[in-house]
């Protein structure tokens, strides 16, 4: 990626150094490890639901935790430059589409665990997006795991991780998250369904950024894309369920198979318009 002429956002909040001691209260350890580990190499999960399987709803007990101005290092840096390339490309498509102002979300950096609006994140959960106070957050060392664990190496992959948890933010500020969890809730037999469709519009939208923002800027280099494409392909479920325990069980699926995570994910990217990410209108998939 070229993001020399990249400006680095200032809506970065790092917890890396002083973050919150955590304690989990007795009976909250047990198939919620589990589960927490299962989820470890998908990313968009919704934290509050992971966490209400994880602890039984027990409460966590934490300490409020201060933070720091961002480290200057290349990685805190490129994710930087990564949000402040998805401020800029939103900004353009609320006005240009919507003739609205748009809201961009915090990044937040922590190690091991954070309390959140959406209750304890953990860094098992891989990045997630927490609609509750409008923040994405990441342990960094999920892009080592996406190359030693996925085999999806590559700036661009993490810009894709990034691009996605904010598509997720842009949904929250479109009223699409609100819909879908009152569909949730009056549908539980479709949770996963719509789950799906969620995380394909994520994707979506993470390649309607990527094309407008390198029309704009001119940020993508040759092999970019396919690095995208192969993240894509590397946490369809189909895919991740295969190398986990041997075999599919599609009504399992919360976040789209291989091929349905590269196809929207396309479409966003060969489009560049923000229509042709309507997931839910779409059969089939």
């Amino acid at each position: 990626m070229r993001m020399d002429d990249s400006r680095e956002s200032q809506n970065i909040e790092d917890r890396r150094s002083s973050g919150p001691r955590l304690g989990v209260r007795r009976g909250s350890i047990g198939i919620g490890t589990v589960v927490l580990a299962l989820v470890a190499i998908y990313f968009g999960v919704d934290p509050s639901v992971v966490l209400q399987m994880a602890d039984g709803n027990a409460p966590m007990q934490q300490q409020q935790t201060s933070t720091q101005p961002p480290a200057d290092d290349p990685q805190t840096r490129f994710v930087a430059k990564v949000l402040g390339e998805t401020e800029d490309t939103w900004s353009a498509i609320f006005q240009e589409n919507l003739n609205r102002q748009y809201i961009a979300p915090k990044m937040v950096l922590f190690r091991g665990a954070t309390p959140t609006a959406c209750g304890t994140g953990q860094s098992a959960m891989g990045p997630f997006y927490c609609p509750g106070d409008s923040k994405v957050y990441i342990d960094l060392s999920f892009f080592d795991e996406m190359e030693r664990q996925l085999n999806a190496p590559g700036d661009f992959a993490q810009a894709y991780v990034i691009a996605h948890e904010v598509g997720h933010h842009v949904q929250h500020l479109l009223g699409i998250s609100d819909k879908v969890d009152q569909l949730r809730r009056s549908h539980p037999g479709q949770a996963n369904a719509l789950s799906v469709r969620m995380e394909l519009q994520a994707d979506c939208f993470a390649g309607l950024w990527a094309r407008r923002a390198d029309q704009a800027r001119n940020i993508l280099e040759g092999g970019d894309l396919e690095e995208a494409l192969n993240a894509a392909t590397a946490i369809g479920d189909d895919t991740l369920q295969k190398k986990s325990q041997g075999y599919i069980v599609p009504d399992a699926f919360t976040h789209g198979t291989s091929a349905q995570r590269v196809k929207w994910f396309k479409r966003g990217f060969e489009s560049g318009d923000i229509r042709q990410c309507d997931t839910f209108s779409a059969e089939g998939l």
